[in-house]
């Protein structure tokens, strides 16, 4: 991505400017949304894991392996500590990624256990796609709701009644989050359905929405919230009562026998196995923490005064067309005579790092609300001020 600068990077005096010293002056990045950067704590643990203590976990009783035990405890209660939920009705599994962590759950789950499946018309396609083919697979019905203009999720109890609902806690295109999240969880329970939320906006810059919400899944992904490519789930145990589990392998069982085998998740203490088969990425988990640990110490202040200065710019500028409702580190927008692609290119060769397209999000913004292809400017905790004065003066030019 970034190659380290071999010069004395030209740094401003910001909180962490030592955290991501490796970029080099002119190197602008607004693509947190998609992954965000890495401070240089979450490298080094990495690469101390790497160089210190290269061992498998939860497998050897040697010196190094325990010290991999240890850090995989610390990084799955990281997890429960980050979402706010507690170990005695949670466990943390660690995978690929959000898009992997979602479909090895609906992969799972048993038939005749629920009636529907429900999702919501502005969902990025990890959770759009398998709702589609879990509905297939399944042979039950699917049903796609709308979002208020604020991001709340439209629904009535007929809904959710022994329903998976699967639903995003931040959209990836606006940032908008659904106000009721917490009530569609209660409710849906009720309704003997369960709730499975696509966390993979929210836990880097809008973790307030989602932290205590009891949902039976929530599946993020490290590498949006400045650590390794990880994916993450946090389930509730009970969860596990309705899988048939299929997906297996080493690393998940007490015994085997010719045609037979003991999986290890039936002992609470060892739920998390039933979604991790083979070796983990060790390094990521380490790394994950690390970052879970950095974030702890971020502000979003300035992070919400840079997204309403150029959420205001672009908002009030002629030619611009803003798809936010409201200011966000996810900001989307068009322009009326300039294509979006060529926009993003133009940005890139003054050194400015944006998205264009659809984000994974086609179903919106392109069949739903009939819009060209965008662009998307996402911030993240390693923007300075100077990147906001850059992209504002680049757009100003049009």
């Amino acid at each position: 991505m970034f190659g380290i600068n071999k010069k004395t990077p030209t740094v401003e005096v910001d909180a962490n400017g030592i955290d991501f010293s490796y970029l080099a002056d002119g190197q602008i990045y607004f693509d947190s949304a998609c992954q965000s950067l890495r401070p240089n704590s979450v490298v080094n643990a990495m690469r101390e894991y790497y160089r210190e203590y290269n061992s498998c976990g939860e497998r050897v009783r040697y010196e190094w392996g325990k010290r991999v035990d240890q850090k995989l405890l610390a990084a799955r209660q990281s997890a429960l500590d980050l979402l706010k939920l507690s170990g005695r009705k949670y466990f943390t599994s660690f995978t690929q990624n959000t898009t992997y962590g979602i479909n090895l759950i609906l992969s799972q789950i048993r038939a005749g256990e629920f009636n529907r499946v429900i999702t919501t018309e502005t969902e990025h396609n990890s959770v759009f796609l398998p709702t589609i083919s879990l509905a297939r697979r399944l042979d039950i019905e699917r049903k796609v709701l709308t979002r208020s203009r604020d991001g709340d999720v439209l629904f009535d109890d007929n809904d959710l009644e022994n329903a998976i609902v699967i639903i995003g806690a931040t959209n990836n295109f606006d940032g908008a989050a659904p106000n009721n999240l917490a009530d569609i969880v209660k409710r849906t329970h009720k309704l003997n359905g369960i709730v499975i939320i696509d966390a993979a906006q929210a836990v880097a810059h809008n973790l307030n929405k989602l932290a205590g919400v009891e949902a039976d899944a929530i599946c993020f992904s490290s590498h949006k919230m400045y650590g390794a490519s990880l994916g993450v789930m946090v389930c509730r145990y009970d969860l596990l009562d309705k899988l048939d589990i299929s997906m297996v392998g080493g690393g998940m069982v007490d015994d085997v026998q010719s045609g037979s085998f003991v999986l290890s998740s039936h002992n609470k203490e060892h739920a998390h196995t039933a979604f991790e088969m083979g070796l983990l990425p060790y390094a990521e988990i380490i790394g994950f923490e690390a970052a879970v640990n950095w974030l702890k110490k971020q502000s979003h202040q300035q992070l919400d005064n840079w997204s309403a200065e150029l959420f205001g710019f672009i908002d009030q500028t002629e030619g611009f067309h803003m798809i936010n409702h409201e200011p966000s580190p996810i900001i989307s927008f068009y322009h009326d005579k300039f294509d979006s692609h060529l926009l993003a290119q133009a940005l890139s060769d003054k050194g400015v790092m944006v998205r264009s397209g659809y984000f994974c999000a086609h179903y919106y913004l392109k069949h739903v609300k009939s819009l060209p292809s965008l662009v998307r400017v996402s911030l993240g905790y390693h923007n300075k001020q100077s990147d906001i004065d850059t992209i504002i003066n680049i757009l100003k030019e049009l």
